[in-house]
């Protein structure tokens, strides 16, 4: 126990290797978190997955500097990241929990026309929504646009008019 208290130390008066093997530490659990979280943690960024992100670097940084008791804080995060992985599953399997947690997408523009209170709905504007048509649908022209929408995650894509059948 003695070689512990000398390796990671206690409280924020830290030596060099104590945060030394405190880092080494905190990189690994940290590894295996974000692998115990799976890939829609830093994948899909919603709200949700959001959190994930901003808890685990705060919790994590309190142990890497003695802010917070060691173990008390990595057991912290680990039960951050199985709630995560808990609603995850939820949305994932149950689209009532998935509008809950995170909403739907609704439509910002169709066939010509914008729409306002969508738009209000998701603090964007026209040029934000060009920026969303260049990006998905590779254009600037909205003429070959037939839908735009704001997806639950936040992001603008766009859907191209299908191109008439040519006899």
């Amino acid at each position: 126990m003695n070689l512990l208290q000398e390796c990671f130390g206690q409280g924020k008066d830290l030596n060099f290797l104590q945060m030394g093997c405190r880092g080494f530490v905190i990189f690994l659990v940290a590894l295996a978190l974000i692998r115990i979280a799976g890939r829609r943690s830093f994948g899909i960024r919603t709200p949700l997955d959001n959190i994930i992100i901003v808890l685990l670097g705060a919790v994590l940084s309190r142990a890497a500097v003695g802010a917070s008791p060691f173990l008390p804080t990595l057991l912290g995060c680990t039960i951050i990241v199985l709630m995560h992985r808990l609603f995850g599953y939820g949305i994932a399997h149950n689209p009532f929990l998935g509008r809950i947690i995170e909403g739907k997408k609704f439509l910002l523009y169709q066939d010509g026309k914008f729409y306002p209170e969508n738009m209000d709905k998701g603090l964007v504007c026209e040029e934000d929504i060009l920026q969303g048509v260049r990006k998905t649908a590779l254009t600037e022209s909205l003429d070959q646009i037939q839908t735009v929408y704001m997806e639950r995650n936040g992001e603008i894509t766009a859907i191209r008019k299908e191109k008439a059948a040519t006899a």
